[in-house]
């Protein structure tokens, strides 16, 4: 699957922070802009260009006083995933994601200031209509309350996709001639469409509290069937920039930086967990199907879905870089994600358009744990203005064994990076990164092996007016 960006200019600058990606830790990028992603993304204690928006606000202090710069970037995410269960495999055809940016900054005497636009992480998955591992499941008596034997799902397409991006207004102070102060005000857009089915053992086993809770009036609509193959939730779109269920919120980041000598800086930044409304959509589908006394039956309910408490968790980065020499720089990073605060459960609720039907809260547990992102890059002035850069950062996976879901794998721990900048003339500059993340492999508590590797890259020009 490819997930095209070329639109207009005006639709570009609407959407762009929207544009659904895939994300490598967790579900943030491993680096954001072309320098700091091929530095292992570190980007705390040194000038990132204009990506400081997202790695240090402080950072956009480093700016030539009096001047202007517009950044352009593109970003491409190839995702391998693959799933083996007792020898039945498939593979996700979701393996191309590309993601672009904007950017506009400012530095008039002490202040720093400006606009910009980028996709900030995600995830995304597409098993198709035909995969091997979701054609059928385990159906469940409700009589009896013991499984039924394997029954077929829906033969539906099986994906998910998850997108949120920034729209960010930074400004950063200078302090002193060692000392920088940044801020930044987020207005935070998020998206989701998700195809899944779940057969009736793990539907009935939610409804008994294991992995999860199903509630609401909706479950009497089961109260017919004397046997569950499966439920199935749908709501998704075809657009490349957006998906189905969308909700708006805000977010904040701080930052500061100090040069405690001519060779050494240190830096420091918070972002602070989002605040976001409910994902929704009005045009989703909700569909049971089973065995009544009266025969086989599917049953599709439409109405509108709500994804409740979806939040991007708050950050903490501290960092560090030294200059041995004039042709030397190098950087470190540690990073903390407070991911269990946010993703802990997945819960949905959705509204039939029928009253008859009233409503089903649909909890799955996920309880990620936070995530620690050790970083380190170097930058060797090859000549006047060609740098060349690599790094590699190292970290845990956030995700149990136990709640893994093929629909999210996000799992990948360690990258390797390296790039370039190379400065056109003086007013215009070109950087271009790589990122290979090596395959990592875990056992949900299906039995189900998920391997996940990724090889990635960015491209940023900039130009100052």
């Amino acid at each position: 699957m490819i997930r095209k960006t070329a639109c207009s200019a005006v639709a570009l600058l609407v959407l762009i922070g929207a544009t659904p990606a895939f994300a490598t830790n967790g579900m943030n990028l491993e680096g954001y802009g072309a320098k700091s992603m091929a530095m292992g993304g570190t980007g705390s204690a040194y000038d990132t260009g204009n990506s400081a928006v997202m790695n240090n606000p402080a950072t956009l202090g480093f700016m030539k006083e009096g001047t202007s710069e517009i950044g352009f970037g593109i970003r491409g995410l190839h995702p391998d995933i693959s799933l083996d269960n007792n020898g039945v495999t498939d593979k996700s055809d979701a393996t191309a994601f590309f993601m672009p940016s904007m950017s506009y900054m400012r530095r008039d005497g002490r202040i720093t200031w400006g606009v910009a636009m980028l996709a900030q992480g995600g995830m995304g998955t597409d098993y198709g209509s035909d995969s091997p591992l979701f054609k059928s499941g385990v159906s469940w008596n409700t009589v009896t309350n013991t499984p039924a034997g394997f029954e077929s799902m829906s033969g539906k397409d099986i994906r998910s996709e998850v997108g949120v991006g920034r729209i960010m207004f930074p400004v950063a102070y200078n302090l002193t001639d060692k000392t920088m102060l940044g801020a930044s005000f987020d207005v935070v857009i998020a998206s989701m469409d998700l195809q899944m089915d779940m057969d009736g053992q793990h539907l009935a086993g939610m409804m008994a509290g294991n992995g999860g809770s199903v509630s609401g009036t909706m479950l009497g609509a089961l109260g017919g069937f004397n046997r569950i193959n499966y439920a199935r939730f749908d709501f998704s779109n075809d657009s490349p920039w957006i998906g189905k269920a969308v909700g708006f919120g805000t977010g904040l980041k701080f930052g500061f930086t100090h040069q405690l000598s001519n060779a050494v800086t240190i830096g420091a930044s918070y972002h602070s967990q989002t605040k976001l409304a409910d994902l929704e959509t009005d045009n989703a589908t909700v569909s049971f199907a089973g065995v009544t006394p009266g025969g086989v039956m599917t049953s599709s309910v439409s109405g509108k879905i709500k994804v409740r408490n979806f939040e991007w968790p708050a950050t903490f980065a501290a960092g560090i870089s030294v200059k041995p020499s004039d042709k030397w720089m190098i950087a470190g990073d540690v990073k903390y994600i407070d991911w269990s605060t946010v993703m802990n459960k997945f819960e949905m609720t959705f509204i039939a358009d029928d009253p008859s039907y009233g409503n089903l809260d649909v909890t799955m547990d996920q309880k990620w744990k936070d995530q620690t992102i050790w970083s380190i890059g170097a930058q060797y002035m090859a000549t006047k203005n060609l740098a060349l850069r690599a790094g590699a950062s190292f970290s845990t996976n956030p995700v149990p064994d136990k709640y893994l879901n093929p629909l999210f794998p996000a799992i990948t721990t360690n990258h390797y990076t390296c790039g370039f900048g190379y400065r056109v003339s003086d007013a215009t500059s070109v950087g271009a990164a790589f990122s290979w993340v090596p395959k990592v492999e875990a056992s949900n508590g299906d039995n189900t092996v998920i391997s996940h590797s990724q090889t990635n890259w960015a491209l940023n020009l900039t130009h100052r007016l």
